[in-house]
């Protein structure tokens, strides 16, 4: 019999028993979509629990960073960093904006504000940090920055789900912040996503966006699209709120362990909580020095593959280096050296909620040498 293996991830799972009296609601109500009860219930309880005043919800955590593009009525170039899921680019260039990206901080992997400035042209309309790793990022840095030259802040907030600064969330930072509810993130709705802002008129045009426009039968007041996420969900989203403290906290417990574990590992660095930040634990990313660690960020994953213990080189290679953007002037390796320094070193760990002991010990096992 195979091994079982070790995933990077695993998914927060409302219970079944739990899950079936909603689903024999919504097939009584038939009503599946389009802003239904559960829907409203979701949005309601995401705002009292994200300590946030507007959310909309969408189907995945994509289309929320092109509707905030969209509402934002953004154009020419937006600042960004490398070092993230191609969602956070791919949204600029379907929206018909040039990407520049800027190097990140070696100690967050955040962008780096002291780059920013320098990279502001007078195309420039808004700058797209992420919060990576859901570790915050530099706001009161970026927000001085934005304000100087009259520029927008749309926070990717797709790690950062729950994340707070001195008891207040971050995502009310910028002018909006985006989060995903990937299966793979630490609040899960399946598929779906959700937008952040701070401005009842401003949520109002979002969720005309995400309605194909509509702002009555018969009134179309945008070019929208079909962004909306269905009853079944939203319902599997209320439930999973209800589980998502406790995940957080054995997540970080999973985290205490690594950093135990690996904190004075030669050639292993880790990253340390932030002072006075609700941090999510959404990842454990390690980076590999080869030189003192006897072995290269490549030979470890593929060791750990050999294992059955599934890391992700996130976020390898960098958005700067494939074929749509690696001919732009910001795209050059030169201007991003310690981008590409993490993107060759990081890999990160298996981490979720469910991590047995053994399983820990296991994946340590093979990276304490």
């Amino acid at each position: 019999m195979d091994e079982k293996l070790i995933t990077v991830t695993s998914p927060l799972l409302p219970s079944l028993d739990d899950f079936l009296p909603y689903l024999q609601d919504i097939w009584d109500r038939k009503w599946l979509t389009n802003n239904g009860h559960y829907h409203q219930e979701l949005e309601k309880a995401l705002c009292e629990y994200l300590k946030v005043p507007y959310i909309s919800l969408f189907t995945n955590g994509t289309l929320p960073l092109m509707c905030a593009l969209q509402a934002l009525r953004i154009t020419g170039e937006v600042i960004t960093t490398p070092f993230s899921f191609v969602a956070t680019t791919h949204s600029l260039w379907w929206n018909g904006i040039k990407p520049v990206f800027v190097d990140i901080d070696p100690d967050t992997c955040n962008i780096d504000p002291a780059k920013v400035e320098a990279a502001i042209t007078p195309r420039t309309t808004a700058i797209m940090p992420v919060h990576v790793y859901g570790k915050p990022c530099d706001t009161e840095r970026i927000q001085e920055i934005a304000d100087k030259y009259g520029l927008k802040v749309i926070y990717d907030a797709a790690h950062a789900f729950g994340v707070e600064v001195d008891g207040r969330s971050i995502l009310e930072a910028g002018d909006m912040s985006t989060l995903s509810f990937h299966a793979t993130k630490v609040y899960n709705t399946i598929e779906g996503g959700a937008l952040v802002c701070h401005d009842e008129k401003v949520k109002r045009r979002i969720d005309y966006l995400k309605n194909f426009g509509f702002a009555g039968e018969t009134t179309i007041v945008a070019p929208g699209i079909n962004g909306k996420m269905d009853e079944i969900r939203s319902a599997y989203g209320l439930l999973n709120l209800k589980r998502v403290d406790g995940a957080i906290a054995a997540r970080r417990r999973v985290a205490m362990r690594y950093r135990e574990a690996l904190r004075n590992v030669p050639g292993i660095r880790v990253m340390e909580d932030m002072p006075g930040v609700r941090h999510n634990y959404s990842y454990f990313p390690v980076f590999v020095d080869a030189e003192k660690y006897g072995m290269t960020r490549d030979e470890l994953y593929f060791k750990l593959k050999g294992e059955n213990v599934l890391g992700r080189r996130y976020f390898y290679p960098l958005i700067s280096e494939f074929s749509t953007y690696r001919g732009l002037d910001s795209a050059r390796m030169e201007n991003l050296p310690v981008a590409t320094r993490v993107a060759d070193s990081v890999v990160c760990l298996p981490m979720y909620h469910s991590l047995t002991e053994g399983e820990i010990e296991k994946v340590l096992i093979n990276i304490a040498l």
